[in-house]
């Protein structure tokens, strides 16, 4: 549910010829009908999750959520995956630690080169935005918030009710779980 705002909050900044801002109600059915510029979203997540199973060796699936939770162990489980675990030398001295403050949100988003400028695409084709010659992202606008559970802020209880019986039904049987934090939601489990 991140996602659907983080979505909507990203190309809500868009400017181009051409282009219109979504609204929140807008960007919330072309989610729940799997228009995306990058396809549909279910069939994206549920591909590659599949694909990590299928092939442990050489894709590794995360989740946000996960990351947020305890990004030192995903670090390693990274490392090891890549093939150049940490030494148990490089533990100690605290590498996996700076590792992670070099690369929290609130470190690349107080980076210069992401506070200012725009970055420009351009493609004449139709898109599902409509027609767009050339548009353009503010750097900023690759960083919102990265707070979990902040979709709660956003949706209304009938969106959510919406997304939940959306993500049982794309992901039924396949053992992908997503964990929905907020002051009310639960983890939503498909069955395997």
């Amino acid at each position: 549910m991140d996602t659907l705002v983080s979505f909507w909050s990203f190309f809500s900044r868009l400017r181009g010829e051409g282009f219109e801002p979504v609204s929140l109600d807008e960007a919330f059915e072309m989610f729940c009908q799997g228009i995306n510029e990058f396809g549909p979203f279910f069939d994206h997540v549920s591909g590659y999750w599949r694909a990590s199973q299928e092939k442990p060796s050489k894709i590794l699936f995360l989740q946000y959520e996960d990351l947020k939770e305890d990004i030192n162990s995903h670090l390693k489980k990274l490392a090891m995956f890549l093939g150049v675990p940490f030494t148990e030398e490089e533990e100690k001295q605290g590498v996996v630690e700076e590792i992670a403050k070099i690369c929290s949100f609130e470190n690349m988003k107080d980076l210069e080169v992401n506070k200012k400028g725009v970055q420009t695409f351009g493609y004449p084709q139709e898109t599902f935005l409509g027609k767009i010659k050339t548009y353009e992202i503010p750097r900023e606008a690759f960083f919102r918030k990265a707070e979990v559970g902040d979709w709660s802020n956003y949706l209304t209880p009938s969106m959510v009710e919406r997304l939940e019986k959306l993500i049982q039904e794309k992901l039924e049987n396949s053992g992908l779980t997503f964990k929905l934090f907020s002051k009310t939601s639960k983890d939503i489990t498909s069955t395997s």
